[in-house]
C-alpha cells in the first residue's frame, strides 16, 4: 500500500510544517466548533488525518469520509479503524441529498478538473453549511519556493492545477449560489464557511 503525499504531509517532522499545519487545524476548528454539527463528511478526506481530530475535539458525532484513492482509505482504515472511510467520487456522492450537517472540503479543489461540478455535489448533500479549503495564491507558491520545494515548477505543486486568490476563492463560490459567512486566512491557505 502505498504512501499518499497527503500521508507524507501530515507525518512531516519539520518544525515550521507541523506549525502551519497546526494553525490551519486550529482555524478550521475556529469555524466548525461554532455550528454544532451532529453530522459532517469530510469529501476528499484522505487517511482520515482531519476526522480524527475532529472526533478529538467532539465536534460532530455521526462523521464520516470519502476519499477518490483506494490506497489513502486503505491506509485510513488501518491507522484509523474506529473512523467511518470509503472510498468515492467528489462529483457523485453516494449520499442522498441534504445528509449532513456540515460538509467540509479541504486541500481538494484545486486538484480537480471540474473543480464547479464538485462544489455543486457537495452542495447537494449538505444540510446547510460547507467549509472549503484551497492554497491561498501567491502567497502557497512563495512558500514553497522559498522552501525549496517543487522548484522545477516555481513552488507550484505539480498537482495543483487550479489557483485562487483569497479574494477570487470567495467570488468563485459565490457564482456556485453560496453565501459567504465567514473566512480565515492561516498562511499559506483560505479556509471559507459557506451556506446554501
Amino acid at each position: 500500500m502505498a504512501e499518499t503525499t497527503n500521508y507524507l504531509k501530515h507525518q512531516n517532522t519539520n518544525p515550521i510544517q507541523k506549525a502551519l499545519i497546526g494553525n490551519f487545524y486550529k482555524q478550521l476548528f475556529k469555524i466548525l466548533k461554532p455550528l454544532k454539527p451532529i453530522s459532517i463528511l469530510d469529501v476528499g478526506c484522505g487517511e482520515g488525518f482531519t476526522l480524527k481530530k475532529l472526533n478529538e475535539r467532539k465536534i460532530g458525532k455521526k462523521n464520516a469520509g470519502i476519499d477518490y484513492s483506494k490506497d489513502a482509505i486503505e491506509l485510513g482504515k488501518k491507522i484509523y479503524p474506529q473512523l467511518s472511510l470509503a472510498q468515492g467520487d467528489v462529483y457523485a456522492l453516494n449520499y442522498p441529498d441534504n445528509s449532513f450537517d456540515v460538509a467540509i472540503c479541504t486541500e481538494v479543489l484545486e486538484h480537480l478538473d471540474d473543480p464547479k461540478k464538485a462544489v455543486a455535489e457537495i452542495k447537494r448533500v449538505s444540510a446547510k453549511y460547507i467549509v472549503f479549503s484551497v492554497p491561498n495564491e501567491p502567497f502557497f507558491i512563495m512558500a514553497n519556493f522559498l522552501r525549496g520545494k517543487y522548484l522545477k515548477n516555481f513552488g507550484n505543486h505539480p498537482e495543483h492545477i487550479n489557483h485562487w486568490t483569497a479574494g477570487g476563492f470567495e467570488k468563485f463560490l459565490k457564482k456556485q449560489g453560496l453565501t459567504v459567512v465567514k473566512s480565515k486566512h492561516p498562511f499559506a491557505w483560505s479556509i471559507v464557511l459557506v451556506r446554501k
